[in-house]
């Protein structure tokens, strides 16, 4: 009897933030096979008797390959497991989870896409900023920074210095700073609020502030490390005028 999989989103660090749906499957699966960035607490979640393999996914040291994940989903549920493939974030935001749906439909194997709760809003939330706020901005874009905007083809960066609102900035750390000059040279202020936050959802939080001119200067400083998310708009300001809540309870519990 053939198996199925599942695309499970862990969400973006804070454990509890899991769906009802996800933690359900997690405890019913045969086979769990996860990525380093998600809440590991959820694994203790798992049957006894699941297998759990480590898929990686770490900068530039994957433990396992796209291409062997995607085989391992499909011989797992053609032995007749239910598998768990658990995301950090959203499946479906630079997740992969549609090169592996497409995987599975081009096999034969029955699958489910069950959303998280994305770092791209939830980490900037954590961090006491609102990815939009009305009066401010009404516009979100979210962007994938693992490529160098040096590279022929990128993106359409004076597109995104016209279009202002709030800008998202995921997997950003090691280009960040390029990124940031190609904005401020197609027109965005230097003085734009800007935010990176480490660790976001998680007690290892920390955040950089300082606009576009100068927080990678800051995140440098502070010598930032991936995970990392980049907020670059004026709904970071409202971090400063009382959103911060995150850090308040981290304080408290301290």
């Amino acid at each position: 009897m053939i198996g199925k999989v599942y695309l499970v989103g862990a969400g973006p660090g804070d454990p509890d933030l899991i769906t009802v749906k996800g933690l359900r499957l997690i405890r019913a699966a045969d086979v769990v096979i996860y990525d380093r960035l998600i809440p590991h607490e959820l694994l203790g979640e798992a049957r006894p008797d699941a297998e759990l393999i480590d898929g990686g996914k770490a900068p530039a040291r994957q433990r396992l390959s796209q291409e062997t994940i995607n085989d391992l989903l499909i011989v797992k549920a053609r032995q007749g497991a239910q598998v768990v493939r658990l995301k950090g974030g959203d499946p479906f935001v630079f997740g992969r989870g549609g090169e592996e749906a497409l995987a599975c439909f081009q096999a034969g194997i029955p699958f489910e896409v069950v959303p998280g709760v994305s770092s791209a809003f939830s980490v900037p939330a954590y961090a006491g900023i609102p990815v939009t706020h009305r009066g401010v901005t009404t516009t979100l874009t979210i962007l994938a920074g693992h490529e160098d905007p040096a590279e022929p083809g990128s993106i359409d960066y004076a597109a995104l210095a016209r279009l202002g609102g709030t800008l998202v900035i995921l997997m950003g750390v090691k280009h960040g700073a390029a990124i940031l000059d190609r904005l401020g040279e197609a027109g965005l202020s230097a003085d734009t609020p800007a935010a990176v936050i480490e660790w976001g959802a998680t007690p290892d939080q920390r955040v950089a502030e300082g606009t576009l001119a100068t927080i990678a200067a800051r995140a440098a400083e502070m010598d930032i490390q991936p995970p990392a998310i980049i907020v670059v708009g004026e709904v970071v300001r409202l971090r400063g005028e009382g959103v911060r809540w995150f850090e308040e309870l981290m304080h408290q519990a301290a």
